[in-house]
């Protein structure tokens, strides 16, 4: 028998908007999702809060990133920044 190596899933990666870069290393990035009411049948807009660990401190508000799904590094920080898309005007 040859062991098969250990497959992995992809970690989740979204965009969104960055509302906060208050703290040190750590950004909050708005994250927009457009989903249809089940009875409705309307489309509704929601938006969830990241806590995003930003190393550099590179983002600032109204940036658009990317960032990634990762361990947890602290008590609210589960993602991390993998690039800054566009820049504030």
């Amino acid at each position: 028998m040859s062991e098969s190596p250990e497959v992995r899933p992809q970690r989740k990666v979204r965009e969104g908007v960055v509302a906060s870069d208050a703290m040190n290393q750590t950004i909050i990035v708005l994250v927009n999702q457009r989903v249809r009411h089940p009875r409705y049948m309307r489309t509704i807009s929601k938006t969830k809060r990241l806590y995003v660990h930003d190393v550099n401190n590179d983002a600032h508000v109204g940036d658009t990133v990317e960032v990634e799904e990762t361990r947890p590094l602290s008590k609210l920080k589960r993602w991390r920044l993998v690039r800054v898309v566009e820049r504030a005007r």
